[in-house]
């Protein structure tokens, strides 16, 4: 009796302190570790809440990319009808619904069999439309404006990427991980102005439509869906850029049209410097965006990285000519010869040529003996020119912005350069290369573009800009980018006005190298080039780089096609569209 005893009490102990257990676990889930269980910092309220949550994103609460007239540059708002899973079970006003939007009550009730989530109609609706289906004030049931991304990405390099990183976010926004504002899942800018401008897209708070469910999915505490998002008047920001969409689309779509595989494209105003459009070959790889094309990231901007400019780079020989008096008027230059003295083919034989004559139709020869005499007495002659026409620095919008120092609209611009090897100077056959942008010459797309633009203006340098202001929610503003001067020397008035006369030839000119422009509604100045990148295969970058119109500069552009072959290059191509499309957008 007395052993059966002793089990009865062991076996209550062990009832108890399971009780005692249990009770200790529920008080640590429900009072103690409520928003940092395990060693994960799980939080249980959150995750109750979302058991019995039905939700719809409606915004994600991050800034946004506006073009100069407040549209949007990375997605589309449709008017769409919403609605919620719980219609199925009751009685709603369908009929007066389907016949609002234009469908079968059949097509909507079907629409919602077995739905889980809330379902969107994609028939886009109108502003009518909308406001007659949300007067009718049925519970789960919305007419509402949704962004959808755009179905071919405008301006994707320049703008770049946001995504997921854990490692961004606990490196640079630690303290905000910490009190709550982000989560290490909330996107970030990875690459473009999504990275340059990420501190001040940061979300505040996403917008939903949500309601509560039971078990089976039923709605709880009646049929009321609520919309959450932040009040907060000025979040969240918005970035207004100096793209126009109109042109933004006119030259992705002339990239594609052409399908120009690796280079790109970029349009500046002339006045204010700004850029209006830019577009990067090849797209990115979206999956994986830092996989290498054609030797670099598929992110990476290639109107930001320096290039071989070939021809091009006989701008800067000419103005340094110019300004350095070494150009006499009736003077020739022999154009059968090669840039060593040689005898060129005889299909590329041009005889004896003016300095005018020899810039329009492209001849080596008179550039590399104009660089070989000037060097002579200024072993930097190149260099500086190129620098006083804004070549060899970056010429990105740079500036502190609050307690951001040296703040850069162009995340990755890279600077250019003339020479690798100070030695070469004394080469002649090196500086021959050098004169007519071979050897180690690389600039970058988008300062060739500014260099036009300087020309275009009669000398004056300015940063380029590809962002005009920081916008509150509420339309105030947060911070304007006013124009900034690029600093160092420039050509005086009468280089640039001679220069802006040796463009106009290239195009007007019997046997200018741009001859075909002349036929555009805008009178067009400006510079080919065709850089040599491999011999052997018969590999070279293709530009062409100018201004338009001519007497009266609005617009700078260059476009380039690389590592292509110059027989099947689109550059004039492509180029020659923009222009007349330009115009077409002017003037309609």
């Amino acid at each position: 009796m007395k052993i059966i005893h002793k089990r009865i009490y062991i076996t209550l102990i062990f009832i108890l302190l399971l009780i005692s257990g249990l009770g200790a676990r529920l008080i640590q889930l429900q009072l103690v570790s409520t928003e940092s269980f395990t060693d994960k910092n799980i939080n249980l309220i959150e995750g109750s809440v979302k058991q019995r949550t039905q939700e719809m994103l409606v915004d994600d609460g991050r800034g946004k990319f506006e073009d100069k007239n407040g549209q949007s540059l990375t997605s589309i708002t449709h008017n769409r009808l919403v609605l919620f899973p719980f219609l199925e079970k009751m009685k709603w006003p369908v009929q007066q619904v389907s016949e609002i939007v234009g469908m079968q009550p059949r097509e909507l009730t079907n629409r919602l069999a077995n739905a889980k989530t809330p379902v969107v109609i994609t028939k886009e609706l109108s502003h009518a439309q909308v406001e007659k289906i949300n007067a009718l004030k049925v519970p789960g049931v919305f007419g509402i404006p949704l962004k959808d991304e755009r179905p071919v990405p405008l301006a994707e390099h320049l703008i770049g990427l946001e995504a997921q990183s854990k490692q961004i976010i606990e490196e640079k926004y630690s303290d905000k991980l910490k009190n709550g504002a982000i989560k290490s899942t909330t996107p970030v800018g990875i690459s473009g102005m999504q990275r340059a401008f990420d501190e001040f897209l940061l979300p505040e708070q996403e917008s939903k439509l949500l309601y509560h469910v039971d078990r089976l999915g039923g709605p709880m505490f009646g049929i009321d869906v609520k919309y959450t998002g932040t009040a907060n008047p000025y979040y969240p920001v918005r970035v207004r850029t100096t793209l126009d969409l109109s042109a933004q689309e006119l030259v992705e779509n002339t990239l594609n049209h052409y399908k120009l595989k690796d280079g790109g494209a970029v349009l500046i105003d002339i006045k204010n410097n700004k850029v209006i459009a830019m577009a990067s070959r090849p797209s990115i790889n979206k999956k994986d965006p830092f996989k290498k094309q054609n030797g670099s990231d598929s992110v990476e901007n290639r109107l930001l990285t320096p290039q071989t400019p070939g021809s091009i780079f006989k701008t800067v020989t000419a103005a340094a000519a110019l300004e350095q008096n070494k150009i006499q008027p009736s003077f020739t230059y022999n154009c059968d010869k090669s840039i060593y003295g040689n005898n060129v083919e005889e299909d590329h034989q041009k005889g004896q040529l003016t300095f005018e004559e020899s810039f329009a139709q492209s001849c080596n020869a008179t550039f590399a003996q104009l660089a070989k005499e000037m060097i002579i007495s200024n072993p930097n002659i190149l260099e500086q020119y190129a620098d006083k026409l804004g070549l060899i620095q970056p010429v990105g919008w740079t500036g502190d912005v609050f307690h951001f120092e040296h703040f850069k609209q162009f995340l990755g611009e890279k600077s250019g350069r003339v020479w690798t090897n100070d030695r070469e100077k004394k080469v002649p056959n090196a500086v021959a290369q050098t004169a007519i942008g071979q050897l180690d010459v690389k600039v970058t797309p988008l300062a060739v573009a500014n260099m036009m633009a300087t020309i275009a203006r009669g000398g004056e340098k300015k940063q380029v800009k590809a962002v005009d202001a920081l916008d509150y929610k509420n339309n105030t503003s947060l911070y304007t980018f006013k124009e900034h001067e690029l600093k160092g020397d420039t050509i005086n008035k009468a280089t640039a006005a001679s220069m802006q006369q040796l463009l106009k030839g290239v195009v007007q000119s019997e046997k200018g190298t741009g001859r075909r422009f002349q036929t555009l509604p805008y009178e067009v100045a400006g510079k080919s080039g065709t850089a040599e990148i491999n011999v052997k295969d018969d590999i070279v970058n293709k530009w062409f780089a100018g201004y338009f119109p001519a007497d009266d500069p609005k617009y700078a552009m260059v476009v380039v096609d690389l590592n292509t072959k110059s027989a099947i290059s689109p550059t004039n191509s492509v180029f020659y569209d923009i222009v007349k499309g330009m115009y077409d957008l002017n003037t309609r």
